[in-house]
């Protein structure tokens, strides 16, 4: 006599096997996961910019970080308002990029390769969200800067480890890096759906 499994075996086997398959997919919340190493990778190139314009600072014969004019990347349709707001998709870091700060001045040369662009960016006005990289240069606060990024995950956004309420800037929502966090935005920009900063 032959030993083997039944079909109703085999059906049990198979739907216990679908349950925790479907439960390791809503623990494991792979699209989650996607949006926190995207945030990790934009508080890296903040980071990486920050310390890149701290290099710029010391190390530069004639220093200019722009104007007051804020600026920020972007894939296209403008996203932070009126005309003080300028946006390029240039990565370039010789002061053409969306970055004013001309880092191939320095003697040693630039200390990045490109300006950075957020990860997953979204520049149409209609996004919600948009994702985008802001940075503002303070006028009251000598080589005052601000680095500005969405961040989209829950973990870095709201959740156990909120990046965004304990960095130190002004606006809890959003994830705020530099050497001057109390910079608000120019006359008629609104970034991320904020004004006035």
């Amino acid at each position: 006599m032959k030993k083997g499994f039944t079909l109703l075996e085999l059906l049990i086997v198979i739907g216990i096997l679908a349950i925790l398959s479907t439960t390791m997919i809503l623990v494991i919340n792979p699209a989650e996961l996607l949006k926190k190493a995207r945030d990790s990778q934009r508080m890296s190139d903040l980071s990486t910019l920050k310390t890149a314009i701290a290099y710029y600072l010391t190390n530069a014969s004639t220093i200019s970080i722009g104007s007051t004019a804020l600026t920020y990347s972007t894939i296209g349709t403008a996203v932070c308002g009126a005309a003080p707001a300028n946006s390029s998709t240039t990565q370039g870091v010789d002061g053409s990029g969306w970055m004013p700060i001309n880092f191939a001045t320095l003697t040693g040369g630039s200390p990045i390769g490109g300006l950075p662009t957020d990860p997953n960016p979204s520049s149409l006005v209609t996004s919600n969200p948009a994702r985008y990289y802001v940075y503002i240069a303070s006028a009251t606060t000598t080589n005052g800067f601000e680095l500005i990024a969405n961040l989209e995950s829950t973990y870095y956004s709201s959740g156990t480890t909120n990046a965004e309420s304990t960095d130190g800037g002004k606006i809890t929502t959003l994830y705020e890096t530099g050497s001057a966090l109390d910079i608000a935005t120019p006359a008629g920009a609104s970034c991320f759906g904020y004004s006035g900063y």
